[in-house]
């Protein structure tokens, strides 16, 4: 797939190759393709937001109808087990990666060997102090650098903006929760600011070692949402519990409005 058709798969929805999860396009990149765009738009300063889509995400998509058409305005990939069950159920197959961003991201910025400038901003201090102290170790080839945490005001805000528009780094990581970071991203940053910005989520969490991954045979069970459960289950039983059945749910709901009649 050549890179021109990467780019037009991802910026013209009528496109065959993308695939709808509940009213949010998602991009059918394997990992390779993946790194290969971002990596051109880094080079060509094209201003560009990147989501990802989970069960979860999709679940708050479909109760708000704003941050469903703002993700219009997102390359969104395909992160973790619940959107690939739902691509089989709607298209036959699953997505051809699985880019969750807790893994996607560090690969992506360790592929690039041409010296990027990246920003963290969003969590705790000691978090994503950690986290970029962690990227920078892993990476010396980038200079990685602290925008701020997640916790601001307006004027706080204001000097953040300034800030990015004076640094303009290549990555910008923007980890405040779903759905405000997606939200700050669409309603605040412009190409002034950054030539590509990630809503990240949990990122720095991991990275700083605050919260645990699961141990590998876990994730490449898939099962990493039933350990992040298991330590934090009065936070994550909605999310879990009640919203991977509600969800499955939807996406059968789908599947049976576009079946039609016939169904």
């Amino acid at each position: 797939m050549s890179m021109q058709s990467l780019t037009t798969a991802v910026e013209n929805p009528s496109q065959q190759r993308r695939k709808d999860i509940l009213g949010v396009n998602v991009a059918p990149f394997d990992r390779a393709e993946a790194i290969a765009f971002l990596a051109r738009r880094i080079r060509e300063r094209r201003f560009t937001k990147i989501g990802f889509l989970n069960a979860h995400i999709a679940n708050v998509a479909s109760t708000d109808a704003r941050f469903a058409a703002l993700l219009s305005d997102f390359v969104v990939l395909a992160d973790g087990v619940g959107v690939d069950v739902a691509a089989k159920i709607l298209y036959g197959a699953p997505f051809p990666a699985n880019l969750n961003g807790t893994d996607f991201i560090p690969a992506f910025l360790k592929s690039q060997q041409e010296s990027l400038t990246i920003g963290l901003l969003g969590a705790s201090r000691d978090n994503v102090e950690r986290a970029a102290a962690r990227l920078q170790a892993m990476m010396p080839q980038h200079r990685v650098t602290v925008i701020h945490d997640g916790f601001f005001d307006t004027a706080a805000e204001d000097e953040i903006l300034a800030r990015l528009g004076r640094l303009r780094p290549d990555v910008l990581l923007v980890a405040m929760g779903v759905p405000r970071q997606e939200y700050w991203i669409d309603g605040r940053l412009s190409a002034d600011h950054c030539t590509t910005a990630f809503a990240v989520g949990a990122l720095f969490d991991f990275l700083s070692g605050a919260v645990p991954r699961a141990p590998s045979w876990v994730r490449w069970l898939r099962l990493e949402w039933l350990f992040r459960l298991g330590l934090e289950p009065s936070r994550l039983w909605r999310r879990y519990i009640v919203g991977n059945p509600l969800f499955l749910f939807r996406v059968l709901m789908q599947r049976l409005r576009r079946a039609g009649p016939a169904a």
